[in-house]
């Protein structure tokens, strides 16, 4: 059977090779782990797809290469078959100079072409985009990873010493764009920053990179509109109070809001479609099926949308279980591909803090973000058949963010109105 190169994420093409766990001869399980992939977002470690015995590894550690290229090769249980791989070197970002070699990891090390000839084919694919966004060539920076490999830090220790280096580039840039290009308005440049001899200077990893780097993509091409209403929780926390206690015993986990914010969200976005989409070129497209980003903080270095998947077909009790499942997941570090792909429409739980209201990025390329911030008991005005009285509720706010060329306002103002109509008027205990 051949190991491929999975798909990591929906606009992720290709993916570097971190680490194998097994070297060629090794018997191999079902679901155990064989490699890690490291892509600009996330490392997520393969599991072994088939029993069997690893005859082949086709591209060694630290090569980065194309979704689909061929990894290894594994002869299953009971098999006696030769297995014949695609030549990987067609797939391989600037391909290696020879074919692929079988034999152990370090064989294969040992015969890769030097780094002047492949420096391009064992860079990760966050460490080829700090180079192209500093216009550095890799000969320039001076690797300390395995077999001379360049790593982030090697790149952000390098941009550390030249401080100036951005000043001196600026004006011949600027020189050649307005020689090839018409004039156009330009993002502003960061402000210069001088370190203090008592500060500390922390390069960034990967996930926070990433997050970064799809922020301020987000706000420059989408242009952001936010909506909020209060939402009485009453209803909600009744069904949580009498089925919480035995709910922990049995399942492991506290029963939280979002699942019932999930299931709410799920049934007005069968009412308003539009909210469940993306903005291409001239065109809305409708998403019919409901992938339900969480996102999800990995312990303050950054953020990951997880994607329960066909939300609007779960009930509340799959909705707790898979949201669960995901978070954990997550700060363990051990999601896979499909979980953190194809999201439709988003929700960011920073309720968990105590926040009081949010205005969240939207998650390119969806049309619109949940923000679900913090329930605390408020005195609120309740009307009823002999007048105004005054309670103590559960209350929290819902914003949301949307696209403004996707729908207007009233669309999402509507949205929003359904969904605390959903959740304050739902009988929640018979949903459990």
């Amino acid at each position: 059977m051949n190991v491929i190169m999975p798909q990591l994420g929906e606009t992720v093409l290709e993916g570097m090779v971190a680490n194998w766990y097994k070297k060629v001869g090794d018997k191999v399980e079902a679901d155990e782990s064989l490699f890690d992939v490291e892509t600009d977002k996330v490392t997520s470690e393969i599991p072994t797809p088939v029993a069997g015995v690893l005859t082949e590894i086709l591209v060694a550690a630290g090569t980065t290469v194309k979704v689909g290229t061929v990894l290894a090769i594994i002869r299953e249980e009971g098999s006696t078959s030769e297995v014949t791989a695609a030549p990987a070197s067609e797939n391989v970002v600037a391909a290696v100079a020879r074919p692929a070699i079988a034999g152990n990891s370090a064989q294969i090390q040992s015969r890769m072409p030097e780094r002047s000839n492949d420096a391009q084919v064992r860079l990760s694919p966050v460490v080829r985009r700090l180079l192209g966004e500093n216009g550095l060539s890799p000969e320039q920076v001076t690797g300390t990873g395995n077999n001379g490999r360049i790593t982030r830090e090697d790149v952000l220790a390098y941009l550390a010493s030249k401080p100036s280096r951005l000043d001196k580039t600026a004006a011949p840039l600027s020189r050649h764009t307005a020689a090839t290009t018409q004039p156009v308005l330009s993002a502003p440049q960061p402000v210069a920053v001088s370190v203090g001899k008592d500060d500390l200077v922390l390069p960034l990893n990967k996930i926070r990179r990433a997050t970064a780097s799809h922020m301020v993509r987000s706000k420059t091409t989408t242009p952001h509109a936010v909506q909020a209403v209060e939402v009485d929780f009453q209803a909600v926390d009744k069904a949580r109070q009498a089925v919480g206690k035995e709910w922990k015993e049995r399942e492991g986990y506290s029963l939280t809001y979002m699942p019932f914010i999930v299931r709410a969200v799920c049934d007005a976005i069968g009412k308003y479609p539009y909210i469940n989409s993306s903005f291409g070129n001239d065109e809305l497209i409708v998403h019919k099926r409901v992938h339900l980003g969480i996102a999800v903080d990995v312990n303050f270095e950054g953020l990951l949308a997880t994607v329960v998947r066909d939300a609007d077909h779960r009930n509340l009790r799959g909705l707790a279980a898979e949201i669960n499942r995901l978070a954990s997941a997550a700060r363990r570090n051990q999601l896979k591909p499909d979980e953190l792909a194809g999201g439709t429409y988003t929700i960011s739980n920073s309720g968990t803090f105590g926040t009081l209201f949010s205005t969240s990025i939207i998650n390119q390329p969806q049309a619109a973000i949940l923000s679900a911030d913090g329930v605390r008991k408020k005195p609120v005005v309740i009307e009823g058949p002999d007048g105004d009285v005054i309670a103590i509720r559960p209350i929290g706010i819902l914003a949301q963010s949307f696209d403004h060329r996707a729908f207007d306002g009233a669309y999402s103002a509507s949205f929003l109105r359904y969904l605390k109509e959903i959740i304050e008027n739902r009988d929640w205990l018979n949903e459990i």
